[in-house]
């Protein structure tokens, strides 16, 4: 059996407000030093971008993609985000999804049909498409029944499919007979699986997380990992069928923030430099206390609102049917946090690099490697460090209205 993590969902740099440097071959670098097997391309509909992914890429096993140049080992996946924006059930409805395709070819077919119908594929590498989630679903199924869609970030305010500001409250509403189609959700940075679980309605519902990194440097802030009986077992079709069942034998756990770090997790006011829990919210009928202005509605709200189970009802019932998961805070955010320095500074540069370049990849040293070999590399602070994260032992303010969260391992609670 092999190891493998995935990351599906990310940008380029045709995506609005992302990195210049999101090119195949430097998102292939970075993965490995992350630790990432297999990405999504992301943006599949730029058509910019897919000349550059039809020149970059070459298939390797059914589905997955390799560089041309040989140069890396990352495997990529054909994936994209669109939005869809459109008036559906006497609401407007603000939705992003995820959309993988099993080919080159059937992602260029499905990119036809959008430019076909009269959608702008070249302003952004995430389109808004006037079309509702159904819609965008059916066109995907009539190119390829082999398309697969997932909504993305299901329960963040403004785009998420379960969002207070513009979703649904269940995939039928959404999606009607088409519903059972839609066998996976990413659950965001600003939610985790525990609060999925404690929503029946989720049940049959595969649970996934990725990064939908703007920047190599975010790159696997979330993944999922997945084992194969082999390279060649490394395919399209198995992934999605391991989703589609979920295969707690394939797939082995979720890597996730702390969802608190998340933007909306909870509710608040950016502005007004102003969040709460939803119990405060509801004793404040929504209102910024500070302002008299409506409070922006987080994912822990939310979450709560259409949730028919306890939180401890829900670890229960996941102990037996769910795939489990596991909390972390990226390595750079470790390192800053022990130096009290800024993430972007040559100290926490030359502290990654040294440990990456003596004990692996990010997801080895901050899940798997001995504390003692982190200890000779670089000091018992950092080892004591990731011994914190390890044991959710962290200090938290949580993120609401657009404002990450703060998740530290210095502060809080005492060895």
């Amino acid at each position: 059996m092999i190891k493998q993590i995935l990351d599906l969902h990310i940008h380029s740099k045709y995506s609005r407000a992302c990195s210049k440097h999101l090119e195949l071959p430097e998102i292939a670098r970075v993965c490995e030093i992350r630790g990432i097997d297999i990405v999504a391309t992301g943006d599949f509909t730029h058509p910019a971008w897919f000349a550059h992914m039809k020149e970059c890429l070459v298939e390797d096993t059914p589905g997955m993609y390799k560089l041309k140049s040989g140069e890396s080992k990352t495997k990529f996946i054909i994936g994209t985000e669109v939005a869809s924006i459109k008036k559906h059930k006497e609401k407007t409805r603000r939705v992003h999804l995820c959309l993988y395709a099993p080919t080159l070819e059937v992602a260029e077919q499905f990119n036809k049909r959008l430019a076909d119908g009269g959608f702008n594929l070249k302003s952004d590498g995430r389109p808004i498409l006037g079309m509702t989630s159904k819609d965008i679903l059916q066109v995907m199924l009539n190119v390829d029944p082999r398309m697969v869609m997932i909504p993305a970030h299901a329960w963040t305010p403004w785009f998420g499919i379960f969002g207070s500001k513009g979703g649904y409250d269940s995939l039928e509403e959404a999606f009607d007979e088409l519903a059972p189609h839609i066998f996976a959700i990413e659950t965001g940075l600003s939610s985790d699986p525990l609060m999925n679980w404690q929503w029946s309605h989720l049940n049959n519902i595969t649970l996934i997380s990725n990064s939908d990194a703007h920047s190599p440097a975010k790159l696997g802030r979330e993944a999922n990992v997945m084992q194969f009986e082999n390279d060649a077992d490394v395919t399209y079709d198995e992934i999605m069928r391991i989703l589609r069942e979920e295969d707690k034998e394939k797939f082995l756990h979720t890597i996730e923030f702390y969802p608190e770090e998340g933007k909306y997790h909870a509710d608040g006011h950016r502005d007004c430099q102003f969040f709460c829990s939803p119990k405060e919210s509801k004793r404040l009928d929504n209102t910024c206390p500070r302002c008299n202005k409506p409070l922006i509605i987080g994912v822990e709200n939310r979450v709560h609102e259409l949730a028919d189970r306890t939180k401890k009802e829900g670890e229960e019932y996941a102990q037996k049917e769910k795939v489990p998961f596991k909390n972390i805070i990226p390595l750079t955010e470790i390192l800053a946090n022990v130096f009290d320095c800024g993430v972007g500074t040559k100290k926490v540069s030359c502290a990654y690099d040294e440990l990456t370049q003596a004990l692996g990849t990010e997801f080895h040293i901050l899940l798997d490697a001995p504390l003692t070999d982190i200890k000779k590399v670089s000091g018992k602070d950092i080892a004591r460090a990731i011994k914190r994260m390890r044991e959710g032992n962290v200090y938290i303010r949580p993120g609401y209205d657009g404002e990450f969260g703060v998740v530290t391992v210095c502060k809080g609670k005492k060895d």
